[in-house]
Order: C-alpha cells, then structure tokens, then sequence
C-alpha cells in the first residue's frame, strides 16, 4: 500500500521518469557491448544466427521490466521463453502458416474490448493502443502472431477425440473405491523412542557442528508520519523523506548519521536467529517477523537497509553477527537431539520394511505377522475416490493410488509425522456412463492428457529438427549487465 503512495509523490515520479529514459540508453549500450564477431549472436538454431539485439527487444516488453526483477533466473527463464518462440515461429514460416490482413482485422473488429454499442470503435482501439502504451502497428503484429500460434497448435493436437476406454481409464483412476487394511507405524516406533543420556550425548559429539547458530544483532528505527513528517496522514513531504533516506543509504552513510539528521531518537536493538528467535529461544515483538527473512538475505555487517511493512518504514542496521555454540545442556539442544534420534528410528524402520517390500518379500502374511509379533492392531478402510480425505491427508491418498491390489505399501508425509503399512486388499473398478453429467469433464479430461502427449512428442521432434548451440558467454554477459 505505501509502496503504491509513494509511487505518486513528486521526487518519485522523477526517479521513474528516470528509469524510464535510462532503460533505452541501457540497452543501447548493449549493443556495442556485444558486437564483435560472434559476440552479437546469442544463440544458433540450424543455420540461423539470433542475434543479441533480438533478445533485448523481447526483454524490453516483457512484465519484468516494468517490476525491475531482472535477476539471474528471471533473464534466464525469458531466455528460454525467447527460444520456445523463436522455434514456434520458424515451424510457422516452414508450414506455410499465414493469415492474411482481411482476417485479422476480422479479429480486431470482433474483439468485445473494441466495441461501443456493439459496433466496432476506431475510438475505443486508439483509447486501448495509448492505455497500454503500444502502436498498431506493434499489437496487431502480435495478435497475428498470437492466431499463427493458436493455428499450429490446432495443427498438431485438433481433432483429437479419445476413445472410450481412454476416458473410464481416466475415470477409475479418480473413482474407483479402495478397501485397505493399515498399521500406525508410530505406535511402532514409540516403542523405541526412550533414549538414554549416553546415547544423547553420544549424538552431541559426533553432531556438534549442527548445534552451532549465527544470532544477527540489528539497530532499526521504525519510521512514519508521526517521527517523520510530525502529522498522522501520508503526504508528499513524508515520502519525500523516505527518499532522501533511501539516498543516503546508497551513498553509504549509517544508521546512527541518518538519525541525528533526521532527528530520529529512539534506536532499538534485536538479536535473532534464522527462526527470528532470540537467545531464550523467544520471537522478538519489537521488529515484524516477515521481514527477518529479507535482513538475513542482506548479511552484511554494518549494511544499512530499508523496508516496507504494512503502514510503517523500517530503517535497519545489520550490527554484528555471532556464531554460538548451543550446550548439550540447553533445552533446545536436547529437544533438537530427541527430534534427530526420533526420526533416525523413524528412517531405519521403514527402511528395513521398504527393503523387504521391494524385494517381495513381504506380502499380506507379513502384514499379519509384523502386527502381532509388534503388538500393533490392523485397522480397515474403505476410500471412496481420490478425493476422499476422511481419514487421510490428500499427498498420502494419492500415494496410496499409486500401487495395484494386494500390494503391501508404505505411505509418510514429508515430514515423517504420519507413517501408515498398508495392504490393498481389494479395488472395486468404476465406468463412466456416456449419458452421466461427468461425462464431458472426463472427456475433456482424456482429450488434454492425449494433446499433452502430443505435443511433448513434438516438442521431442522440434528437439531433433533443430540443432541449438546457446553461446553462454554473451547470455552469461547480459545477466551480469542486466542484473
């Protein structure tokens, strides 16, 4: 929300502008950067030499300009975006895939957006051209473009009608009913869970780089209009502020400089670990814990930095940062060290039934044995579809679909809390009727996966068509220019 203000002030508007007319000289620049030899081409497909200004013109209409996140990956991700587009549009100019002005401007007219008193408007195109800042000559290049894509796509997977047995074994996968027989294996593995101090100990030591913690100290002032701007509404002046501080933060200067500038008398002080915990392993109440996070992402000592959170600025000085070696004696050690030996049984447990499950050596009479020789009582239960969560958790009901009848299984959540053996006793089959309501979701359903297929099949072709050889070296010089 402050963020969006502070868009509106004046000094802002002119850093805007400033960016703005900045982004052209930028890529300009890269220009000369990249212009010798093979220095200009990016990428090659077949024959084809892409150069680098190909790509800064896709870059510069892309939606991460405009929120200024051209990191590593970003610039990355648009790269290969880039490179899907550049082989659609090749497939398109070797098919011979057209569409001629006529049509397009058939579209244009018949786009609801374009139309007043359900006729089209020249107004209301030329309004939309200026809204977004494009020409026509731009966007209908695009729409063009878009439609020749539409068409290859309706090319390689149109008219794709799945057969019947297709569609109910869609269906059965989602519907079909599951009777199942389970152990609780954490009533298994309670039974080993007394650890002595020998043993606690002994993992202390053999562990004990894993019990050291970095406690960052921070200063912060939290700023707004009442220390800043003397008044309790957000104005021009306040945010006028915020931006010489912003300034003076990238000129270098401290918390303690900015304070006694601005009058800001009140410095608070905070440690936190990457929990936001303090020492008496506590959550600090004084600074927002949202933004511990973005603080540790910024380790630099003596940094100085500044936050946005909800109606408040926070001006934030990274002070020291100390590694701490926790005691064996510390509560937080030992209950740390009972979660690792916990899991240790948990691992080791499942791991010996996993191994002798795959090894099919462990069926339905194991089952049997393993829960009377444990003292563990077998529970039934019948799962109606996929989708049924009465008893469990969605991620272990998909596990549990995975497997065929008779099968003895072994589900757990990622975090080892809930751990089932299971046997597949029985799978009652489902057919879907042609004249059932569901039948056109799992027609449409089929159809997709068919598409899918299709098209991964010719994504393999393109693959094998086209040789690509990326020149890293000038991807890797516009990340680090961009960045």
């Amino acid at each position: 929300m402050l963020g969006t203000l502070r868009k509106f002030s004046s000094s802002i508007l002119a850093k805007i502008f400033l960016f703005i007319v900045a982004i052209p000289f930028v890529f300009w620049g890269m220009g000369d950067l990249f212009s010798v030899g093979n220095k200009n081409t990016i990428v090659k497909i077949g024959k084809e030499k892409i150069s680098i200004n190909e790509f800064i013109n896709y870059i510069k209409y892309s939606p991460e300009i405009e929120n200024n996140n051209l990191d590593k990956q970003t610039i990355r991700n648009l790269f290969n975006n880039f490179l899907g587009d550049k082989l659609i549009s090749m497939e398109i100019e070797r098919l011979g895939i057209n569409l001629s002005d006529v049509s397009l401007a058939r579209v244009i007219k018949n786009e609801k957006t374009f139309k007043k008193n359900k006729e089209f408007s020249r107004v209301e195109y030329e309004k939309f051209l200026l809204k977004n800042n494009t020409n026509a000559i731009l966007f209908e290049s695009k729409v063009s473009q878009q439609i020749k894509k539409e068409i290859l796509f309706n090319f390689i997977g149109g008219g794709v009608v799945p057969p019947i047995f297709l569609i109910n074994d869609d269906y059965n996968k989602i519907n079909q009913i599951r009777n199942i027989r389970y152990i609780n294996l954490n009533n298994a593995f309670a039974k080993n869970f007394n650890f002595t101090s020998e043993q606690i100990k002994d993992y202390y030591e053999k562990n004990i780089n894993l019990f050291k913690k970095n406690y960052t100290t921070i200063k912060f002032i939290k700023l707004n209009t009442e220390n800043l701007s003397d008044g309790n509404e957000f104005s021009d002046f306040f945010f006028k502020k915020i931006d010489e501080i912003d300034d003076l933060i990238v000129e270098g200067k401290k918390i303690d400089f900015i304070s006694e500038k601005f009058n800001l008398t009140v410095i608070e002080k905070v440690s936190f670990d990457e929990n936001g915990k303090n020492k008496n392993n506590e959550i600090n109440k004084n600074f927002p814990e949202s933004l511990i996070p973005d603080v540790l992402k910024n380790n630099e000592i003596k940094s100085t930095l500044l936050f946005e959170h909800e109606n408040n600025y926070y001006l934030v000085e990274i002070d020291e940062v100390n590694n701490v070696q926790e005691s064996l004696d510390d509560p937080n050690s030992k209950n740390k060290i009972i979660s690792n030996l916990k899991n240790k049984v948990k691992r080791e447990t499942m791991s010996n039934l996993i191994s002798k499950i795959n090894q099919n050596k462990f069926k339905k009479q194991d089952f049997d044995t393993y829960s009377s020789s444990e003292g563990l009582s077998i529970k039934n239960a019948k799962i109606d579809n996929q989708n049924d969560t009465k008893i469990f958790e969605q991620d272990l009901i998909n596990q549990i679909y995975k497997f065929p009848e008779n099968r003895v299984i072994i589900v757990a959540d990622i975090g080892l809390t809930k751990n089932y053996l299971i046997h597949i006793d029985k799978i009652e089959n489902k057919f879907i009727d042609k004249n059932s309501d569901d039948f056109d979701n799992y027609f449409n359903l089929s159809k997709v996966k068919m598409t899918s297929s299709l098209y991964d099949t010719y994504d393999a072709y393109l693959n094998k068509r086209y040789k690509i050889k990326i020149n890293e070296k000038v991807l890797d010089g516009v990340q680090n220019y961009l960045r």
